[in-house]
């Protein structure tokens, strides 16, 4: 088995989902409840800019990326004068752009979780004293667990499967930016099936429990309110 499975590039795509997960729970958060309970113009804009890695081409993005990331850019220059690297070609830079391409992965489904509380809770708490961070850990989270547990577990297994992107900026740099997806194209790059068809196959049985996931929650909350009514 280990003679088929890239060991390291699956550890390196677990640590890569697992800190994109970590930054973007918060993020998600924020912006879904900002997005679900605010009232304002440029909404419908915003909502856009989120979407866009759901329906650009994974070519598109990273070639934006590996430009914003670049050493010709000012966040690029600002990076290699605090470290001495570059941000692309790093893990660093890898973790950057999946933060971005899995931005509507954690921020959707959390908005939507979010617009599914009745506003005369969100009332019901300012008329209790409560402030708009205490009603949204005390009451709201609670209530949009299953949003929070969807974008999770989106977010982890996206990242696990991606591919275009994570090539465009990150290479495939053994330890440093060669995920389980680059692993299996390498492998049927040098025509070893039999490596690519075992990492296929983990990524497909991690990609049905994370959809398993994500379905079990969503008809379990629809049979609670089912209930409620």
């Amino acid at each position: 088995m280990t003679d088929v499975v890239d060991g390291a590039a699956l550890l390196l795509s677990l640590k890569l989902a697992l800190l994109t997960v970590a930054i973007l729970v918060p993020i998600g958060i924020l912006a879904g409840r900002w997005l679900a309970t605010g009232d304002f113009a440029a909404r419908p804009l915003v909502e856009a800019i989120f979407a866009l890695p759901l329906v650009l081409p994974p070519t598109v993005l990273g070639y934006y990326l590996l430009v914003a990331l670049g050493g010709s850019s000012p966040l690029g220059r600002w990076y290699e004068a605090a470290t001495g690297q570059s941000l692309v070609f790093t893990f660093d830079g890898l973790l950057v752009a999946s933060v971005v391409f899995n931005l509507p992965f954690a921020i959707q489904p959390l908005q939507r979780a979010f617009e599914a509380i009745p506003e005369d809770l969100r009332h019901a708490a300012s008329c209790c004293g409560l402030t708009t961070w205490q009603s949204l850990w005390r009451i709201e989270l609670p209530l949009a667990w299953s949003g929070l547990l969807t974008a999770v577990v989106l977010t982890f297994a996206h990242t696990l499967g991606e591919f275009g992107v994570v090539l465009m900026v990150g290479g495939s740099i053994p330890g440093e930016t060669k995920t389980v997806a680059i692993a299996i194209y390498d492998r049927v790059q040098g025509f070893d099936m039999a490596g690519a068809g075992w990492m296929s196959a983990l990524l497909l049985a991690l990609s049905i429990v994370a959809i398993t996931v994500t379905y079990w929650t969503s008809s379990r909350q629809r049979r609670k309110h089912a209930c409620a009514d």
